[in-house]
């Protein structure tokens, strides 16, 4: 009887949904060392992943909501705007305790506007050697000349005003930019713009690599570099709440159990670096791990040939979330080159040769989602039932390639495509990409690169024919299209160097317009005008397949959401 109960109670346990691990402390496994704990120079997903859990912003995403809103976090609103868009009015929250910290030798510290101008002068500060300079170069006013004024001394940082940086009173913060900038309302949700006390710039000598005093849910409990990092929820974290049913939600029921509930549910979180998938995968499926990106070497092991979670798993109590990125691919041409920049049907010709469908099925396991536009999905300016005008259609590929003056490819050089790894999958992808061309008779010499030198040759405009990406910053439009306007050519990002004098024009208009039909009536002409042209050969976009188990609640990726964990529960505890 005693051996019956005992197989009894461990058959209970192994289908139970229990986890391992402290009490209502979440697992969280990441995939390399933090680089940084400083919110001016994370610039990676893994930094990311704690730092924002940490640090709060004046303005956060909607979490629950799509296409992408922002909406106030520490900004008592949103701002008022003045100046013909120049001027940003911001009301900070009163009472924003920050973390206990040394620096306040032993005083409660509450948030003011002359932090958020400390931030922004880290920024622009060499020393600090912030990723997030380009948010602010040149575009507030006297931020560069504040940065060349002060050098690397310390004391210059704090004697020397920024022109364009104002707090007339503790709640009040006044932005001056040097032209209208709506992407800067993006900006002031990224961890570059966090605030910073003045103590603690003084106390560290603004070194905050290993030092996280911020004023969000979670502070920093322990970190033993290169193994783990603890979080523990901050006692004085002020009342905030999950998403209410107002937020317009559909198909989100489940997500919606904990509407008005004050966050956040978890009392602490463990991060554990565990660099190799396949352990990460172990430790999931142990439960040591609450939620984990699925490592494409066990897609087909998980996922069916129908895109749905295998019946295996879903008796391990575990659910599937198929979301979309903002990263996507394209073939690039460089619109220099004196053949394939000044032929547009020759561009169409390998737009029509190449069978984007089958390409996602040979390197993405078929888990990307093929691209039908330069926009990108969840983004402003998407929408399913656009079409490129360009499909996989040999035929038409042949019949523009002759109408490009090379019937079936005589009299064309070999066209160089230029390959941005040398792992096995970069070398099959380009063997696909010259075996499609091969069949309506162009040639085409592969070229390996190490990725340092393919960003060489790429910034020297030395490339033809290679595949191209981006991974957007915010979710705006302006973001993407500056990459094809014809001053970023000539090593700027604008690495296909396209110059159009119209779509220059048009960018010009848009990037001072908010969100609108307005905005949205230029991003058509401009999409019309790249598919016009093809500097591009339009791939897919990229999608994170996610899985947690059944007792993680509330659980949404997103690759722009890192501050999500404030939201998350561990079910029973």
């Amino acid at each position: 009887m005693k051996l019956l109960l005992l197989i009894t109670s461990l058959l209970l346990f192994s289908c139970s949904n229990s986890r391992v691990g402290e009490n209502n402390v979440l697992n969280v496994g990441l995939s390399g060392e933090i680089p940084t704990l400083d919110p001016a120079r994370s610039y990676d997903t893994v930094s990311a992943r704690v730092i924002y859990q940490c640090h709060e912003t004046l303005f956060e995403y909607e979490y629950l909501k799509r296409p992408y809103t922002l909406k106030p976090l520490l900004a008592a609103s949103m701002p008022r705007i003045e100046n013909n868009g120049r001027r940003y009015i911001i009301t900070i929250k009163k009472n924003i305790r920050y973390h206990d910290d040394p620096s306040f030798k032993g005083k409660a510290r509450y948030l003011v506007a002359q932090d958020f101008i400390n931030q922004f002068k880290r920024l622009a500060f060499r020393p600090t050697n912030s990723g997030g300079w380009w948010l602010v170069d040149g575009k507030i006013v006297g931020i560069n000349k504040f940065r060349d004024q002060v050098g690397t001394s310390l004391k210059l940082f704090f004697n020397t005003p920024v022109k364009g940086l104002n707090a007339p009173d503790d709640h009040t913060l006044i932005i001056d930019l040097t032209e209208p900038n709506p992407q800067m309302l993006y900006a002031l949700a990224m961890n570059f713009s966090a605030p910073v006390p003045n103590e603690v710039i003084k106390y560290y000598k603004n070194n905050l690599q290993e030092t996280i005093v911020g004023t969000g849910p979670f502070k920093l409990l322990s970190h033993a570099k290169g193994k783990q990092l603890s979080l523990k929820r901050f006692k004085y974290y002020r009342d905030d709440f999950y998403p209410d049913k107002g937020d317009r939600i559909s198909n989100l029921t489940g997500f919606l159990k904990d509407s008005g509930k004050k966050i956040p549910f978890l009392d602490g979180i463990n991060f554990q670096i565990i660099q190799g998938s396949g352990e990460r995968w172990k430790q999931f499926r142990n439960r040591q791990l609450d939620f984990l990106t699925l490592p494409i070497d066990n897609y087909k092991e998980t996922v069916t040939v129908e895109g749905d979670l295998s019946k295996k798993l879903r008796k391990e109590k575990m659910v599937l979330q198929i979301a979309p990125t903002l990263t996507y691919w394209w073939l690039a041409f460089n619109m220099k080159d004196p053949v394939v920049g000044k032929n547009r049907y020759l561009r169409l010709a390998i737009a029509h040769a190449i069978d984007t469908e089958k390409y996602i099925r040979l390197f993405t396991n078929n888990v990307a989602q093929k691209a039908n536009s330069i926009f990108a999905p969840g983004t402003p300016g998407y929408t399913p039932s656009k079409q490129l005008s360009y499909e996989f259609n040999l035929q038409k590929a042949k019949k523009l390639l002759a109408k490009a003056g090379y019937p079936n490819g005589q009299g064309l050089p070999p066209i160089s495509f230029d390959v941005r790894g040398i792992s096995a999958t970069n070398k099959f992808q380009a063997s696909y990409i010259k075996e499609s061309l091969e069949k309506i008779g162009i040639k085409v010499n592969v070229v390996l690169n190490t990725f340092p030198e393919y960003l060489k040759k790429s910034r020297a405009g030395k490339l033809q024919f290679w595949q191209g990406g981006w991974t957007l910053d915010y979710p705006d439009a302006e973001n993407l299209l500056q990459l094809l306007i014809s001053k970023n050519g000539n090593s700027g990002p604008n690495t296909s160097n396209f110059s159009n004098h119209e779509f220059d024009s048009l960018f010009n208009r848009l990037k001072v317009l908010p969100n609108g039909k307005h905005k949205a009536a230029l991003m058509d002409e401009m999409e019309d005008i790249v598919q016009e042209e093809v500097p591009w050969i339009m791939l897919f976009y990229t999608r994170t397949y996610v899985l947690n188990h059944s007792y993680l609640k509330n659980y949404r990726h997103s690759d722009l959401i890192f501050n999500n964990l404030k939201y998350l529960r561990l079910n029973g505890i």
